[in-house]
């Protein structure tokens, strides 16, 4: 049965995860794990924490900006950047987020690295591939274990 994410908590939940997650982008594996750390919002499908020991680093470059939530803290971000066979690179900007130093109640995810799998190439939890939470802002991870209505959804409007 699904998690209906109607039913997820605020403020958010930071729940450990065994399932195998895999991530690639930019024709590289860039993470594959069964270690992550999931977050859990009212009307938002789980974001995946992944820890920076299993995540290929030599692909971020930091990237300028940041942001802030009101439960997480101060994010900053990264770039994902490989050479493009052609001596030049691709570059996916602000694909990856992390919280260097988190609210007390998040400590756990210091250090630890979300992405948009909007931007990846795939996202995979335990073989299925992930369905990007709608919205641009958004880094939700939609597979069949939750359901909706999930915030950013166009269909929904209320959950702006």
């Amino acid at each position: 049965m699904a998690e209906p994410v109607a039913s997820y908590p605020r403020p958010p939940a930071l729940l450990p995860c065994s399932q195998h997650v895999r991530v690639e982008a930019l024709g590289r594996v860039l993470c594959d794990t069964q270690r992550s750390l999931r977050v859990l919002e009212t009307f938002h499908p789980p974001v995946f924490y992944l820890s920076p020991e299993d995540v290929d680093l030599t692909l971020l470059e930091p990237a300028t900006g940041s942001s802030f939530c009101e439960w997480k803290g101060v994010a900053r971000y990264f770039d994902l950047v490989a050479p493009d066979g052609a001596g030049g690179e691709r570059r996916l900007r602000r694909a990856l987020w992390s919280y260097p130093s988190p609210t007390p109640a998040f400590e756990a995810l210091a250090g630890w690295l979300a992405c948009y799998p909007a931007l990846m190439d795939g996202c995979w939890v335990d073989g299925e591939r992930v369905v990007p939470q709608p919205g641009g802002f958004y880094g939700g991870w939609i597979t069949s274990a939750v359901e909706g209505p999930f915030k950013g959804d166009p269909r929904h409007p209320e959950l702006r």
